[in-house]
């Protein structure tokens, strides 16, 4: 067992885990933050993304134990004081989403995108998230809701 403190959504968390044991599921298992989904196991789909120290990343591809000492942002740490960040907020405006399992990666992915380049083109955007899968949607509304949120900031 290895010990690791993660500052999670403004919380200093601290836990032994195992050394193999992936962020995503330290996430989810440990802190309960069910909102990283996990949806492929090939570091593929980007259903996991959370931001690391401020920048996106797979949590399946990181061990808890790597993210040691460092700050992560979940999808549930977004809104504030009751209010929605403004991409959580443009994905339902914009109906950014169909079945939402890709939508918290999503979200986060574009929350790195828009904080390097706050006023992206489309094809900008559809770079930004081009590690994220989404099987449902031709991926327009999605554009369409990190330009509603581009907007707004």
């Amino acid at each position: 067992m290895a010990q690791v403190s993660i500052t999670v959504n403004g919380k200093v968390r601290k836990a032994d885990v195992e050394p193999r044991l992936l962020l995503a599921h330290f996430l989810r298992e440990e802190l309960l933050l069910t909102g990283t989904h996990i949806g492929c196991d090939t570091s593929q789909c980007g259903a996991c993304t959370v931001l690391v120290d401020g920048r996106s990343a797979k949590s399946c591809t990181i061990f808890a134990v790597q993210a040691d000492g460092s700050t992560i942002t979940t999808i549930e740490g977004l809104a504030r004081d009751g209010q929605l960040h403004a991409l959580q907020q443009g994905f339902w405006e914009e109906h950014g989403l169909q079945c939402g399992y890709c939508t918290p990666g999503m979200i986060m992915s574009a929350v790195n995108l828009l904080n390097d380049n706050p006023a992206p083109t489309e094809q900008q955007i559809r770079e930004g998230i081009s590690g994220n899968f989404c099987r449902c949607t031709g991926y327009q509304h999605i554009v369409n809701a990190v330009q509603n949120a581009a907007g707004k900031r």
